[in-house]
């Protein structure tokens, strides 16, 4: 956009019409015409580029990066029942430690733009008991293999 700006003004300095140079640029008469009032007014300065800053950042750069840290560390750590790291409980140590409101949603979309995915942890009965499940596939297993139309299979 400045470099369009600035080619219909030194159009229009060389002695091209404004609305031969809006023809050519593919744009209305008017534009040109406020883009050369401005550099009449301001100078070259005048049809720079103007950041659009868009809305502010609710959460600073060292914010962020201390929200990422907590992941290095157990949910269990900040108080909550279990080691599982969910969006939402994300946002309310957001609200906790920043007083800042986020929806567990867009928390969910922000983590992922960073490469943190959601967890699920593996589900294991807490009776499980490896040593007897090895002793069980040591003895039993085979018996049932042999055993008559023992063609049984078992998968882990």
């Amino acid at each position: 956009m400045e470099r369009r700006r600035r080619l219909a003004v030194e159009r229009v300095l060389e002695g091209y019409t404004q609305q031969e140079v809006a023809e050519f640029l593919g744009v209305s008469k008017g534009a040109v015409s406020t883009w050369m009032q401005a550099y009449r007014q301001g100078g070259p300065a005048a049809l720079a580029a103007k950041p659009h800053p868009g809305k502010p950042r609710k959460l600073t750069a060292t914010q962020e990066l201390q929200v990422l840290s907590w992941f290095q560390r157990s949910a269990r750590d900040f108080g909550f029942g279990n080691e599982l790291w969910t969006a939402k409980r994300v946002a309310q140590l957001i609200r906790r430690e920043f007083e800042v409101e986020f929806h567990p949603r867009y928390i969910s979309e922000w983590l992922a733009q960073r490469r943190i995915t959601p967890q699920k942890p593996r589900r294991q009965p807490r009776e499980r008991d490896e040593q007897a499940i090895q002793e069980w596939v040591r003895t039993e297993w085979p018996r049932l293999q042999n055993a008559p139309g023992g063609s049984a299979r078992i998968s882990f």
